[in-house]
């Protein structure tokens, strides 16, 4: 359940909902007996019927069917106008209402503020890699934080490959900042290995033949004659 259902709780909001119902049916009922009294004075024949008292003691069953619908309409809004869209959450419950403790708000206030801040870091050293940091800065690296990668650990190093992304020029800028932080010789916490960051390069494969588009670019030399 989000939030926002705990906060307009859920009766309420089902109670409006099938009310909401019941006014889209009752007006359009309302709607289709407006149209037949409506047809049935524009049919009306002046010479049998020349006075408005004439025609509705002719038409004295569509009449009251129409003002039964329009009073049913007005009775539906009136509930729902009576439903509150918002109730507490003490409403919902007949418990404690359980509230987070301020020192755990304050907590996750601060981690978020620092995660925060780290992606604000990670963004300023990409700055000179990658044009579009402003705009598109933190996607990058949401999509790097989500991408697959490898882990190796060796006596002495924790190496961290990650895969390419999803357009070159994101895999170049995601390279320069694995180059950046590998420089900085970061210490996994709680042990004594050094942390190597690394991006795998791309797959450099054409569209009709598996070797790279360097090799296939490259003039074949002609066997010089015997």
């Amino acid at each position: 359940m989000q939030l926002e259902d705990l906060a307009m709780g859920c009766a309420p909001k089902h109670e409006r909902r099938a009310l909401d119902k019941e006014i889209r049916a009752a007006r359009t009922d309302l709607a289709k007996l407006e149209r037949e009294f409506g047809a049935a004075a524009a049919n009306n024949a002046e010479q049998r019927r020349p006075t408005r008292r004439g025609f509705k003691i002719a038409h004295n069953r569509l009449g009251k069917q129409s003002r039964k619908a329009r009073a049913r309409v007005s009775r539906l809004f009136d509930e729902r106008r009576n439903v509150p869209k918002r109730i507490e959450v003490r409403e919902l419950n007949q418990g404690t209402v359980i509230k987070l403790a301020t020192e755990r708000k304050h907590l996750t206030d601060i981690i978020k503020m620092v995660a925060y801040q780290a992606e604000s870091d990670l963004i300023a050293l990409m700055r000179p890699n990658y044009a579009r940091v402003d705009q598109v800065g933190r996607t990058l690296l949401h999509e790097l934080f989500a991408t697959a990668g490898d882990i190796r650990a060796s006596a002495s190093e924790l190496n961290l490959t990650l895969a390419p992304l999803s357009s070159p020029h994101r895999t170049h800028a995601a390279q320069a900042l694995c180059e950046i932080l590998d420089k900085t010789a970061t210490i996994f916490p709680g042990s004594l290995l050094r942390i190597h960051f690394a991006l795998r390069p791309p797959r450099r494969i054409g569209l009709a033949f598996p070797s790279s588009p360097v090799e296939r670019s490259t003039p074949a030399v002609a066997a010089a004659p015997p």
